[in-house]
């Protein structure tokens, strides 16, 4: 018994042996090589490929007959039987493209096996030039297996070929595939979903020709992204005559390019420094001079055509214009930070009296078809045509935000969620500040080739009851007035608003908001001037090309808000974030008329600003407590009257901002622009307390600034 389980075992192990000889791996088969042996097999496939090779290899025009030198290939033979080149290294490039050329035609053949199954199988070969005979294999197999390969190299050391696996082949040419992928940058960021840094400035280069006659283009909500703008305007172009002739590196960089450019056929990204460091004199100020200390970086990029992302980075550190530092420390939030800088954020101090106020703003954009583009980042929005906005705008410190765009047709609907901060020692909880949150609903319809016409809903709440983010507002088709009267008095804010804008012609635009915080039919027909009637209004005009001089832009505007817009009789329910308001800068209860010119030429530009409007203030003096509308972050119960309530009333104060600004654009490529500026401001209020003083001042400031967002200094 023992002798018959011997034998079985010894037959068992023949038997496998012998499967494994027949089936373990075969190497691949050109059809001359149907009948060859396993034995042979190798050597059949070394002569086919040189056959192959010396049938069709072309020597490039530019390369002499007697040329000598070497083309390395790494070839595979894939599960298809299909040969496809990995590597290609020659001396010159026609070479290497012949070379992959040949591979290229080889014709599909018989894979090679493992266990029976196909598999790919890699190759490594040098050809020698001139290519002859010489090359053809000779009766010493050339093609080595693992096992044998050095012995192989060390017998024939010309004309080898050597299988590798797959995992050492990909390991020794991943770094050189992924620099091959790397090609000449071409401003691949101008059909991206990446936003175009919003400033006042820098939108006006192109504000002409998305606003002409017949265009398709939704113009209200910004930040608008390169690829909505991009059809209407040449940016290839812009550069292209921007140029200069430089041929250095550094010359390059400071004049024309990126820091840092990179791009590849499925993704690209850009690295900038930011500056803004200026340097200037107050006269109305008790310290020697003004000035502004920001560094960062700036971060561009796309992955695929669907997904781009931004970052910026900034370090800051300031002293600014008097009348603008005691604004700021107006903004202060509770807890022992002396500032809000307007429109950047909270600020520490920085030796005696100047301020550190880093920034951070980031967002991920990303479009999953040609209808819909969604974003969600730290970072501002802005809804108008004109300098101001009564519906969104960006005067208040980056917040988080959740913003869905939909266009088709004639349509454009923008859906902006924001988490935002209440930030004032009145309301904060258990010594942290607290959150509240705003969800817009903006659609926009190009009416005719001339008119368009924009509605606007708006709703703010905040975490009572511990109900956090309200998934009802998530809805970005219901109205939420309605959604406001179902959660229940006092649980939210809504306001509601319209825009137009009317194309005379090519080089003259009209346009206008009203915005609509609480309305009473009765007491608006009453005329006693009501307290409930909390509306304001805008209407501007932008004239291009202005007197038939080229980039000469005119625009008028004029911008009206009724005490307590934007206020509530909940006190954390204001339209405002970090003691900043969400519209117009100035809050409610004034009257502005602004006035602006701006022309380029080339890499210059010019800009000159006229600002001059009424408002009214507040007493706080004591025996004066009430809240006179032009507060937003006021009580409203704390009216004097609910009657009889008109602009101004409180402290009347007139205001005139004058600027004068001259710059040069230093860098296209990451808007790096130098300045010199001259601004006049004359605050003259009627009375005065320890909170509203009289101002009369004149600042000049010059420096170089990425420009990357709008400074608002116009209080």
């Amino acid at each position: 018994m023992k002798t018959f389980i011997l034998g079985l075992l010894l037959f068992c192990s023949a038997l496998t042996y012998a499967q494994d000889t027949n089936y373990y791996e075969q190497s691949p088969r050109f059809e001359g090589c149907k009948e060859t042996s396993l034995k042979q097999l190798n050597n059949c496939f070394n002569q086919e490929v040189y056959k192959v090779i010396y049938s069709q290899f072309k020597l490039p025009d530019n390369i002499t007959q007697d040329y000598k030198g070497e083309i390395a290939v790494v070839f595979e033979v894939t599960v298809k039987g299909d040969f496809k080149t990995i590597y290609v290294d020659a001396q010159d490039k026609t070479l290497k493209e012949e070379a992959t050329r040949v591979f290229n035609s080889f014709p599909t053949i018989e894979p090679a096996t493992y266990n029976g199954n196909p598999t790919f199988k890699q190759y490594s070969m040098t050809l020698y030039l001139p290519l002859n005979e010489k090359n053809t294999p000779s009766d010493q197999p050339v093609v080595a297996s693992v096992e044998d390969k050095n012995e192989t190299i060390k017998e024939n050391k010309v004309n080898q070929i050597e299988q590798l696996t797959a995992l050492q082949q990909h390991s020794k040419q991943e770094f050189d595939d992924i620099q091959k992928e790397i090609v000449k940058y071409d401003n691949k960021a101008y059909r991206s979903q990446v936003n175009i840094p919003f400033s006042h400035e820098n939108y006006s280069r192109f504000d002409q020709d998305i606003n002409r006659v017949g265009t398709n283009s939704h113009t209200a909500s910004k930040p608008y992204m390169y690829q909505d703008v991009v059809n209407y305007y040449d940016f290839e172009a812009e550069n292209e005559a921007l140029k200069k002739d430089t041929q250095t590196w550094v010359g390059k960089k400071i004049w024309n390019e990126h820091l840092v450019q990179l791009q590849s056929e499925d993704y690209w990204f850009t690295i900038d420094p930011i500056f803004d460091l200026q340097l200037g004199k107050d006269t109305d100020a008790d310290f020697n001079y003004t000035y502004n200390n920001t560094r960062g970086l700036y971060v561009q990029g796309g992955l695929g055509d669907k997904l781009s992302f931004s970052a910026s980075v900034f370090e800051s550190q300031g002293r600014f214009a008097q009348y603008y530092n005691q604004f700021a420390e107006s903004l202060k939030a509770f807890g022992p930070d002396p500032a809000i800088i307007p429109g950047r954020g909270i600020a520490k101090r920085f030796k005696d009296d100047a301020y550190d106020y880093p920034v951070a703003e980031a967002y991920l954009s990303y479009s999953p078809s040609k209808f819909m583009n969604i974003q969600f980042g730290h970072g501002k929005q802005f809804i108008g045509d004109g300098y101001r906005s009564l519906l969104q705008s960006d005067v208040a410190s980056p917040y988080p935000f959740l913003k869905l765009n939909t266009k088709f047709w004639k349509i454009k609907y923008t859906n902006t969620w924001t988490w935002l901060k209440d930030v004032r020692d009145a309301v904060v909880e258990d010594k942290a500040f607290r959150t509240k949150y705003i969800a817009n609903h903006y659609l926009s319809w190009n009416v005719s080739k001339k008119f368009n016409l924009g509605l606007f809903e708006s709703v703010v709440w905040e975490n009572s009851n511990d109900r956090g983010f309200d998934i009802n507002y998530l809805n970005p088709l219901i109205f939420f007035r309605a959604i406001e009267f179902e959660t229940g008095q006092g649980a939210g804010n809504a306001i509601i608003g319209f825009s137009g804008k009317y194309k005379h012609n090519d080089n003259v635009n009209f346009y206008g908001q009203f915005i609509l915080d609480e309305f009473s039919l009765s007491d608006v027909t009453g005329g006693e001037q009501s307290w409930k009637n909390k509306f304001g209004f805008q209407l501007g005009a932008k004239y291009f090309n202005a007197f038939k001089v080229k980039n000469l832009m005119l625009q008028a505007e004029y911008n009206q808000v009724r005490p307590y817009t934007y206020s509530h009789n909940t006190i954390v329910l204001n339209y405002a974030h970090n003691n900043q308001p969400m519209a117009h800068l100035w809050g409610a209860n004034f009257r502005e008329l602004v006035l602006i010119g701006r022309y380029q030429k080339d890499r210059w530009f010019g800009e000159a600003k006229v600002i001059t409007g009424v408002r009214g203030l507040d007493v706080n003096d004591g025996t004066d407590n009430f809240s006179y509308g032009g507060d937003i972050f006021a009580d409203e119960e704390d009216r004097p009257s609910d009657t009889g309530i008109v602009i101004g009333q409180g402290i009347r104060t007139t205001s005139v901002n004058a600027s004068v600004q001259l710059g040069y654009l230093v860098n296209p490529a990451s808007n790096l622009k130098a300045f010199v500026n001259l601004s006049y401001r004359n605050f003259n209020p009627e009375a005065q307390t320890t909170s509203v003083v009289n101002n009369s001042t004149a600042w000049i400031n010059f420096g170089i600034r990425t420009d990357l967002f709008n400074w608002y200094f116009d209080l």
